[in-house]
């Protein structure tokens, strides 16, 4: 099997996993294969969290995603990948040191491990109109949308599915203007706080 083919076939499978287990991923993806666009093309970037950055991404790394950039926080840092023709991946991890003491990371790693994703992002055009209609289907959002209208970046997630009363999994919809491809780090901060369901 070709590398192309391999990363094909662990981002379908993870794919598939995370929409059996995340409820506002598999109402959206029911829309889009209703009008024959599908879930994959609208692939925005894709999340893992992991006790270990590089060791998270290797499967990735491997497959021909190359590292792009760090974006820094307060009690957690992210890695951003990527690879022409696929989503960005974006992993992230506690500090291993007294700044990560208090990060929501580690206890999500430890629960569900890093071979699943968080969340995924799709890419929206007009992010109210999503949001509306997904919640015409039951979909609940968490917090606001985060981006200043017109802004390069805005995005929200939704609720949070809950395995054993515990955040698993959110979706995330991303709105991108004049080509932006970057992540804003006060917003993934505000994202990530709007993830613990609480």
């Amino acid at each position: 099997m070709d590398q192309a083919q391999a990363l094909d076939d662990l981002l379908d499978r993870m794919v598939a996993d995370y929409v059996e287990h995340n409820r506002a991923a598999g109402v959206l993806k029911a829309m889009l294969d209703e009008s024959g666009v599908g879930f994959s093309p609208v692939m925005d970037h894709v999340t893992i969290r992991t006790l270990d950055i590089d060791r998270g991404a290797e499967p990735f790394v491997t497959r021909g995603y190359a590292y792009d950039e760090t974006l820094q926080y307060d009690d957690w840092y992210a890695k951003v990948y990527r690879k022409v023709g696929y989503p960005a991946l974006f992993v992230d991890q506690a500090y291993p040191d007294e700044r990560g003491k208090t990060s929501i990371i580690p206890g999500w790693v430890n629960k569900f491990g890093d071979q699943v994703f968080h969340h995924v992002a799709v890419r929206v055009e007009d992010i109210e109109h999503a949001v509306a209609r997904l919640q015409e289907k039951g979909v609940v959002f968490a917090g606001k949308i985060v981006g200043a209208s017109g802004g390069s970046l805005r995005q929200i997630f939704s609720a949070p599915e809950t395995i054993d009363g515990q955040p698993f999994s959110v979706l995330e919809l991303a709105e991108r203007h004049r080509g932006y491809q970057g992540f804003l780090p006060p917003q993934a901060d505000s994202l990530m706080k709007s993830s613990t369901g609480r």
